[in-house]
């Protein structure tokens, strides 16, 4: 691979070698018999990763779309956005731009959604839709997903909608058994893909929501995704070459051990919040920290700017600065996808470097 800016962004992050040379295989008829067989063969990896035997669609989009169709197909009364940062916030704007009645449940930046606010919020018999962030990647927040799963048990004309753009394939999900409705993530991210496909477990329920929805769109039209699923193909042209990396990506995740690869997720993880708290500080609810990403505050006032310029220019390394209105006040480091425990020491040597810390 020729040298180049090495990502540790929340997204996106480092692409293998192997990986982008799977991508260069040659094309095939997306209507023609090899296509399906690909295209099973993935979602069937995919169903062992989320422990499932239901509904996984492979839309060529970024998650924005399958955000927008999720409110599009799901949501026929009223959404609830349960919002914690700048990436929840959008799905709530993204709802209203559809033309959907939206309510807030919001808690400050850096806090955690909470189980029971879930459900009081919810107990007011308003809503058939809830949009849920799991990995807030704009704070470094974790919602705790199974837990707030156990609260919509109780409401079951309510579509249970989680964007886990930055959290599928670094933690376990399993949203067949918790009851989620959509889960939806970017390959951009904790996958190790270039960006341009989306994963998205689609329940029964939501299904047979879609059917009864007006107005669905038509370039993610739930319904027609299930029938086009059926023959083990997508309604509208593939981006093939995608399929190919994630393909080839899901047989080096088997290969590492599914578990495995969660437990390398927890090990960065805790090295990074380690580093954090030693130099400056978590900016994430305690208890509620991401697995993929840490968000540091920076309490010390550092000119995160000349950080990232320094790590540029000498380690040909490109991190994160604080999102929207955390610029400067906040600094992230994604250690999702590919990148390992070594790795990640590294980079923080180099940040010690970088901040004379040690001297």
């Amino acid at each position: 691979m020729t040298e180049h800016d090495r990502l540790w962004y929340p997204g996106p992050t480092e692409v293998s070698e192997p990986v982008l040379r799977a991508m260069s295989g040659a094309m095939i008829g997306h209507r023609g018999s090899d296509f399906p067989v690909l295209y099973k063969r993935i979602v069937e990896k995919l169903r062992t990763l989320l422990e499932t035997k239901g509904r996984i669609f492979l839309v060529t989009s970024s998650a924005t779309g399958v955000m927008e169709a999720s409110v599009r197909n799901c949501a026929a009364k009223r959404v609830l956005s349960a919002t914690c940062g700048a990436f929840s916030e959008r799905w709530a704007e993204i709802a209203k731009a559809n033309g959907k009645e939206v309510d807030v449940l919001a808690v400050e930046w850096g806090k955690a959604i909470k189980p029971e606010q879930v459900d009081a919020a919810l107990s007011k018999g308003k809503y058939d839709a809830l949009t849920l962030v799991h990995n807030e990647t704009s704070t470094g927040v974790m919602n705790p997903l199974e837990e707030i799963s156990q609260v919509m048990r109780k409401y079951p004309d309510v579509c249970f909608l989680v964007d886990a753009v930055s959290s599928m394939a670094g933690v376990r999900i399993a949203p067949e058994a918790w009851g989620i409705d959509v889960c939806l993530a970017g390959t951009q991210k904790c996958f190790a893909l270039p960006p341009g496909l989306t994963v998205a477990y689609v329940s029964e329920k939501a299904l047979r929501r879609a059917s009864e929805v007006q107005n669905r769109g038509a370039y993610i039209d739930f319904v027609e995704y299930a029938k086009f699923d059926d023959k083990g193909q997508t309604p509208t042209t593939p981006s093939i070459s995608h399929l190919y990396a994630l393909d080839a990506q899901m047989d080096r995740m088997v290969k590492e051990g599914i578990p495995n690869r969660f437990k390398r997720h927890q090990a960065m993880a805790e090295r990074s919040r380690a580093w954090a708290k030693e130099h400056f500080d978590l900016y994430a609810e305690r208890g509620y920290e991401s697995v993929t990403l840490t968000t540091i505050l920076n309490n010390k006032g550092t000119d995160i700017a000349s950080l990232l310029k320094t790590l540029k220019s000498k380690h040909h390394v490109s991190m994160g600065d604080g999102y929207g209105k955390l610029k400067e006040k906040t600094f992230r480091i994604g250690h999702m996808g590919d990148w390992t425990p070594a790795d990640l020491t590294q980079l923080l040597g180099w940040m010690d470097e970088a901040l004379g810390f040690g001297k």
